[in-house]
């Protein structure tokens, strides 16, 4: 073969290899957005959370937020979801920042007075999520419920949950986020449309 030859047949190879790279990087999708917490949702934890609400209801349980959101998070605090964000402090990351993964975290008011805790499973915009938690309708869960931030500087201090379709409910202090400890890299195979509210026909028992 002549050298000429040799020369393009090196050069084909090499567009070839660039197309194939290129054709794979397609067929992954889009690179997202990173945010502060690369954690992203933990697909086994999050099924293994939805199975215990389902376990709960089944018996006539009742079905609570703390629980659901430090299973299917990782994150591993105990107590009413008001004391979440003091206890979390030196132990995990906190910020004003939503992540897919992390922990919301809200005050405790008059009309709240235990807070609440929700998961963050897509970052939707800089001022939109949606996350999966329990107990926001009384022993029911919801996935992929809006979010959108109304603080008057964008920080995440204040929102609305679309509690009901295509409606938002009153405004909520938040604390921030928690962010879990792990290294595991977003993912999309959470993504669904939204349930707002779901329960399994309790059974009885013998």
């Amino acid at each position: 073969m002549s050298v000429k030859r040799q020369w393009t047949s090196k050069i084909g190879i090499s567009i070839l290899s660039a197309a194939l790279l290129l054709t794979a990087a397609c067929a992954r999708g889009p690179v997202e957005v990173q945010t502060i917490s690369q954690a992203g949702i933990n697909p086994d934890l999050h099924a293994m959370a939805i199975r215990e609400v389902r376990v709960l209801q089944s018996k006539g349980q009742r079905v609570w937020c703390v629980p659901f959101a430090r299973n299917a998070s990782g994150v591993q605090i105990r107590g009413n979801a008001n004391t979440w964000w003091a206890k979390a402090n030196g132990l995990y990351e906190r910020g004003a920042e939503p992540a897919v993964g992390a922990v919301m975290a809200f005050k405790g008011t008059r009309r709240n007075p235990m807070g609440h805790v929700a998961v963050v499973s897509e970052v939707v915009s800089p001022r939109e999520i949606k996350v999966d938690h329990a107990n926001w309708k009384r022993n029911k869960i919801s996935l992929a419920m809006t979010v959108k931030d109304v603080s008057p500087r964008n920080d995440w201090s204040d929102v609305r949950l679309e509690s009901q379709a295509g409606s938002f409910g009153s405004v909520y202090p938040i604390n921030g986020f928690i962010y879990p400890n792990t290294n595991k890299g977003p993912s999309n195979e959470m993504a669904q449309a939204p349930v707002f509210a779901f329960s399994a026909t309790p059974t009885q028992s013998n």
